[in-house]
C-alpha cells in the first residue's frame, strides 16, 4: 500500500472540505460520500474515506457512506477466487492495516488516546458506526459482482437503487472518492 500517499489525501481532503465544502459556521450539514473505487484498484482513495467521514462528524456533520461501484469488493468477506480459498471470513479492509504513523496521527488530530485508533480499516469502518456514520452499500452493484449479501460486512447496509437516489438528493454536499 502507498502509505505516505494517505496522510496526503487526508490533508488534501480536508482543505478541500475546507475551501470547497464549508457551511455556515454553527451549522451542520448532511455529508454523503460516495466511495466507488476498491481497495485493490487504488487504496489512497478508499483508505481517504474513514479519515474524512470522522473529520466530518467531529465538525459536527452527519455522515454517510455509500459503498459503491468496485468499492463492494472491499467490504465482501472472501471476495475473489484465491481469499475464498484463503480467507473466507475477511474483507480488503479487514486485511488492510493502518500504519502506525496514520494511527498516531489520528490520534493527535482527533484528540483521543491510541489505544482508541483502529488498527485496520475494517475496524474503522465499525469505529466510524459507533460515531454515527451511516454506511450504505449499493445491492445492484453487489449483484453484477455476484456478492452474496450474507457475505457483506456487517457495518455496511445493502440496499437498492431507490433508497440511493433518497441518499444522493437529500445530501447537502457530495464528497467523491
Amino acid at each position: 500500500m502507498r502509505m505516505g500517499i494517505r496522510t496526503f489525501i487526508l490533508g488534501a481532503g480536508l482543505f478541500w472540505f475546507g475551501m470547497f465544502g464549508q457551511v455556515s459556521h454553527g451549522e451542520a450539514a448532511q455529508i454523503l460520500i460516495h466511495m466507488k473505487t476498491s481497495l485493490a484498484v487504488d487504496d489512497a482513495q478508499i483508505c481517504a474515506v474513514p479519515n474524512i467521514a470522522w473529520a466530518m462528524v467531529k465538525a459536527g456533520h452527519q455522515v454517510k457512506i455509500l459503498v459503491d461501484a468496485s468499492a463492494v469488493t472491499s467490504v465482501t468477506k472472501g471476495f475473489g477466487w484465491f481469499n475464498n480459498l484463503v480467507r473466507s471470513d475477511s474483507t480488503a479492509l479487514d486485511r488492510a492495516a493502518l500504519p502506525e504513523r496514520e494511527r498516531q496521527s489520528l490520534s493527535e488530530q482527533m484528540d483521543i488516546s491510541l489505544e482508541e485508533i483502529p488498527h485496520n480499516y475494517g475496524e474503522y469502518f465499525h469505529f466510524l458506526k459507533t460515531r454515527g456514520v451511516e454506511i450504505y452499500g449499493n445491492q445492484t452493484m453487489m449483484l453484477l459482482y455476484n456478492i452474496d449479501l450474507s457475505q457483506v460486512d456487517a457495518a455496511v447496509i445493502p440496499i437498492p437503487l431507490g433508497p440511493m437516489v433518497e441518499l444522493f438528493s437529500s445530501a447537502d454536499k457530495i464528497v467523491v472518492y
